[in-house]
């Protein structure tokens, strides 16, 4: 998905790692380096000999040849995704660091025209521990039924709360992309150092966030050598990395709810901060994993901001699984109307009680030789009684909380 040339001198790499620096990934490490959380690479392989990615490398599997998932002489793309995500470096100066450096990397060789399908490899990630799948890899079927099958397999991932982050394409257009396209999917578009959209990333209602594309680190697929890469690529694996870090700092968190935090933290740059968001270029912002890992955020509905599938909209039985906010309130209204029925037929009940005690009680003392009629009492009617005041009922905004219409006032790149 995007052009590399090689970089030489490893004791230079740390330096040239300018997306580091810009999401803050000092801070970052104080909180969460990505510990327990396993994060699929599905692409070309992965070197896990690299001296930035020994021991953080799984076995994995090879849907093109069998065997271990190591990539080819001349492959460079899947080891510089794991890299970017979860390189640990080999020295204090030297390397590669991914931002989710404690994170484990999944490798699953699936690419191009002669494997069993992108479908396929995230299944199989799904059933083998993964919480997060990158797909640094983008398709434009003409084939419906090739289309379909990818977005099942998201919505398979979805039911059973894994993240599929995919790269939103690097046509310079406004072509969906899969699995970036699918419904359930987090689509990753790319900018430059300076926060400006890369000319050639992909808009369109598929981009959901932005984060660092352009001029990108990363390990080769053979030896221990290193690459730079422009593309979405580069800024899906940040996302995956992002999504990884919170994962590990809040393990209950629902898939849904990972991606509602990185949305409801997402900055523009300040030449942009007249947009309304989602933007079709950048989403609902670029990335800020700090603020991400720090901000009280409330948890939201189950999937977030994610689009829902068809097929889990009808699994969704209760209104807590709803497909997005908005819906959740539409839900909660419906339960408020229904306890405000309650009410009103509670207080029918009530006043029919009052009424019955009242006559009853009057007959009792006509009976008995006291005052009568209806000037001893106070007729029930008389005075109206306040209605009882249902805690449930309240107004409830139509409005989806992820439309922004003033975009937050964020700086990039961020000030540490």
């Amino acid at each position: 998905m995007f052009a590399s040339a090689p970089v030489a001198a490893a004791d230079q790499i740390r330096e040239m790692q300018w997306a580091l620096e810009a999401l803050n990934a000092d801070s970052v490490w104080k909180i969460s380096k990505g510990q327990g959380v396993t994060v699929a690479v599905i692409d070309d392989g992965v070197n896990s000999s690299h001296v930035d990615l020994q021991g953080n490398v799984l076995e994995g599997k090879d849907f093109m040849d069998g065997g271990s998932a190591t990539p080819d002489a001349d492959d460079d793309h899947g080891t510089a995704m794991a890299a970017i995500i979860a390189g640990h470096g080999h020295g204090a100066d030297a390397g590669v660091i991914g931002l989710a450096p404690e994170a484990k990397i999944l490798p699953v060789r699936e690419f191009g025209t002669n494997g069993p399908g992108t479908d396929v490899a995230i299944r199989y990630a799904v059933d083998n521990g993964a919480s997060v799948i990158n797909v640094s890899q983008c398709f434009d079927s003409t084939s419906q039924e090739e289309l379909d099958k990818v977005s099942t397999a998201v919505a398979y991932a979805l039911s059973r709360d894994v993240l599929v982050v995919g790269g939103a394409g690097n046509d310079g257009d406004s072509r969906k992309c899969y699995p970036a396209a699918s419904p359930g999917a987090l689509g990753v578009g790319a900018v430059k150092n300076d926060g400006q959209i890369w000319e050639n990333s992909n808009s369109g209602a598929h981009v959901a966030l932005t984060a660092p594309g352009t001029n990108i680190v990363g390990a080769k697929g053979k030896g221990n050598g290193y690459r730079s890469g422009t593309g979405t690529s580069d800024a899906a694996a940040y996302v995956s990395a992002a999504a990884a870090l919170l994962r590990s700092k809040f393990p209950d968190l629902t898939a849904g709810q990972i991606a509602n935090r990185l949305v409801k933290t997402a900055v523009l740059p300040d030449t942009e901060k007249g947009l309304s968001l989602p933007d079709k270029s950048y989403g609902y912002g670029i990335i800020q994993p700090l603020s991400a890992l720090k901000d009280d955020i409330p948890a939201g509905s189950k999937y977030g901001p994610l689009t829902v599938p068809e097929s889990l909209k009808e699994k969704s039985a209760a209104p807590e699984a709803g497909t997005s906010d908005e819906e959740q309130e539409k839900a909660d209204q419906k339960a408020m109307l229904i306890w405000a029925v309650i009410a009103v037929v509670g207080l029918a009940v009530i006043g029919l009680i009052v009424l019955l005690i009242v006559k009853r009680s009057r007959r009792n003392r006509n009976s008995n030789g006291g005052p009568g009629g209806p000037a001893g009492y106070l007729q029930y009617g008389q005075q109206p009684v306040p209605p009882h005041q249902n805690p449930y009922q309240q107004q409830a905004s139509q409005q989806n909380p992820y439309q922004q219409p003033t975009p937050p006032q964020g700086q990039w790149p961020p000030q540490q």
